[in-house]
């Protein structure tokens, strides 16, 4: 059985799964942090959004880059506060190029919400799909 943390983080990918951004929310403090990587900026998906109205924000923003994307969590590693999660996305670009990128989450939990989220990723294979 998972732990409560554990359980958090997959209420969360499931409302990615069902575009629910309440269902996303779910799992998150009320003063989250949301950091991208910085390299991500060029097409304003880059740095740290705030906040349960910065990954509104975010989140809203997504579709005007991206055709699509669907994340495949697939491994959960817990240590203390910390839950490492690996996986993949599938991401599809405005042009309708689909492809399946790896990702890691690292995420840092606090009274059973994630106080901190970091999505760490091939930026350069984001480009070129984006760019595709």
């Amino acid at each position: 059985m998972a732990s409560p943390n554990i359980e958090a983080i997959r209420a969360s990918y499931a409302g990615f799964r069902d575009r629910d951004i309440e269902g996303i929310l779910s799992g998150m403090h009320p003063d989250v942090e949301w950091v991208h990587p910085e390299g991500m900026a060029k097409y304003g998906l880059g740095g740290t959004k705030l906040g349960h109205a910065g990954i509104k924000e975010f989140l809203a923003h997504v579709p005007t880059v991206l055709g699509g994307m669907r994340l495949e969590p697939q491994e959960f590693i817990e240590q203390g506060d910390r839950i490492v999660v690996f996986g993949t996305r599938e991401v599809t670009s405005r042009r309708g190029t689909t492809v399946t990128l790896d990702f890691v989450h690292s995420w840092t939990m606090r009274d059973g919400k994630a106080a901190r989220m970091e999505d760490i990723f091939d930026t350069v294979a984001f480009h070129e799909l984006i760019e595709s």
